[in-house]
């Protein structure tokens, strides 16, 4: 049974692109109007979304039931997996008593929410979204938050803002070599590409961050740490991305950002310290905390994300990984679905039948690397086997309901290029809708990469920037998808208030977005220059 994707069924356009546009609607319509729990709205998402592809598109019930399956494959191995596996890791922290030495540490270099906040969410968030990505940063940066004394809510919420800038380069790198394999263009222009838009939001989110906590007065009274902050990780992230390599640029970028502001607040402190209303009063910026550890106990502390990092640096090797792949992966054609369905043009140049091939790379996983970390850190402090697991129980008792997305048609990516001369606007906020729907920036560029290739040559723009801004506008769209949010939720106890959190972050992220698709307006017809072509790369 073979089955050709269909474009236009009503013969119009506009009316396709709505019908399309019916996942989306029931998804956040739920989410945000009625409150449905996040899980039951991806659902919901999920079924409209089969239903529309079999009753007005055409597509065979028993491709449209497998492909379902299919992606729930993908997203438990790829996605829920690491997810799951990140948060683990910060629960045995928690049972040794480490996270305790973590939190004071962080407390003891500053008191003041607002320098925390950009401590946390956004420098050693970026860490753990190069290092394990797909929600991991929001779960484990959230329950940081939580456990310095900030409130749920905010924990969650700002969290969500904060993950944005790194996550073209999470899971070292996954979104970038994905992009390159659909659109076909050298992952090396394309890392540079996104490393050459990324950076200047880099230096907005986190003014942007602060003030979305406290007053205009209040983010300028810290707008020298921010400006650290910004600058140490931005500058960083360009550099990495446009002459190294793209698997470690945020993990380089977080923790050169991590170091920076914790030096410079070593010589700087706000005029006075900001805290929560209602909150004790605090001790002054840089004063001794409670209880003070050494610093070969603070390194101890921390030693479980070092080996997280060092984990998933040897497991995005491509000779460990291609040798574990050799000996464990199974590949299997995915019965019915496998070169059942083709794309035809304009999303692809001719007719292309689909491979659907589903390798259970169950060992070389990047989930399964942030677990033996995890099973290593938890060793290294003493913790049992049989302790061990009952911790595991508990982290997927309290993540189960993390781990269920949904997906896209390419109709409504084709309405976005039908915007002519502002397509590099809205062609952004193509990739910053497929991430807002999948919660996943490597699967908005599998859905949109080579549409965003073959659009821009068709309107004469160059490809590289068009497919870079397809991963660059998706990372604003990270903050609102449903799996991002049950991430955040779960991690704060705060499951029932997705639907406040989701109509909070709403407006944050289209605005964002628009902030991407102006720089990659200014690339198209300002500044066509920058737009990098044959570089060569350490891979």
């Amino acid at each position: 049974m073979t089955w050709t994707q269909v474009y236009d069924p009503l013969h119009n356009w506009v009316f396709s692109t709505l019908v399309a546009a019916l996942p989306i609607l029931v998804l956040f319509g739920l989410l945000a109007g009625l409150r449905v729990k996040p899980h039951w709205c991806a659902i919901a998402g999920a079924a409209t979304a089969v239903l529309v592809a079999v009753l007005v598109f055409g597509m065979p019930a028993s491709l449209a039931g497998m492909s379902f399956l299919y992606g729930v494959g993908f997203g438990v191995l790829k996605i829920a997996w690491i997810v799951l596996a990140a948060v683990y890791l910060y629960d045995i922290t928690v049972f040794t008593g480490q996270f305790e030495i973590m939190k004071e540490s962080v407390a003891g270099i500053t008191a003041d929410r607002r320098l925390q906040l950009l401590l946390v969410a956004f420098c050693f968030g970026a860490f753990i979204e190069g290092a394990a990505g797909f929600g991991a940063p929001v779960a484990i940066a959230g329950a940081f938050m939580i456990g310095l004394g900030f409130k749920p809510f905010h924990a969650a919420a700002l969290n969500l803002i904060a993950n944005t800038s790194p996550v073209a380069w999470g899971a070292i790198g996954t979104p970038v070599h994905t992009l390159a394999a659909v659109s076909g263009l050298p992952e090396s222009d394309l890392s540079a590409m996104i490393g050459r838009i990324l950076p200047i939001t880099g230096m907005i989110v986190p003014f942007w961050l602060v003030r979305a906590m406290v007053g205009w007065a209040e983010t300028f009274e810290v707008l020298p740490a921010i400006l650290v902050v910004g600058a140490s990780f931005s500058v960083t992230q360009y550099l990495w991305s446009n002459h190294v390599d793209s698997n470690l640029v945020d993990i380089a970028g977080g923790v050169v950002s991590l170091l920076a502001t914790v030096v410079f607040l070593r010589f700087w402190r706000p005029k006075r310290v900001w805290r929560f209303e209602g909150e004790r009063a605090a001790a002054p910026a840089g004063a001794t905390p409670a209880r003070k550890y050494t610093a070969g106990q603070i390194l101890k502390a921390w030693m479980p994300f070092a080996i997280l990092s060092l984990t998933v640096f040897a497991w995005g090797l491509p000779a460990i990984k291609g040798a574990i792949n050799r000996a464990t992966t199974p590949v299997w054609n995915v019965p019915l679905l496998h070169n059942g369905v083709s794309r035809a043009a304009p999303v692809v140049a001719k007719l292309t039948p689909e491979a659907a091939r589903f390798d259970f790379n169950w060992l070389s996983a990047t989930g399964t690397g942030c677990f033996i970390a995890a099973i290593i850190a938890g060793l290294a402090r003493g913790v049992g086997p049989v302790q061990l697991a009952k911790i595991f129980w508990s982290t997927l008792k309290r993540m189960k309901l993390a781990v269920i997305a949904s997906g896209l048609d390419a109709v409504l990516g084709l309405a976005f290029t039908r915007s002519g001369w502002f397509y590099p606007f809205f062609g952004t906020f193509l990739g910053w809708l497929g991430v807002a729907l999948t919660g996943s920036d490597t699967s908005s560029n599998a859905l949109f990469g080579s549409l965003q290739r073959i659009t821009s040559q068709q309107l004469g723009l160059d490809p590289v920037l068009m497919c870079a801004a397809n991963s660059a506008g998706g990372v604003m769209g990270k903050m609102v998808d449903a799996q991002s949010i049950t991430v955040a939720t779960s991690a704060t106890n705060q499951v029932g208030n997705e639907g406040t959190i989701f109509r909070w972050v709403f407006w944050h992220s289209l605005a964002l977005g628009a902030v991407v698709g102006v720089i990659v307006l200014l690339y198209a017809y300002v500044f066509p220059g920058g737009v990098p072509h044959g570089l060569t790369i350490v891979k």
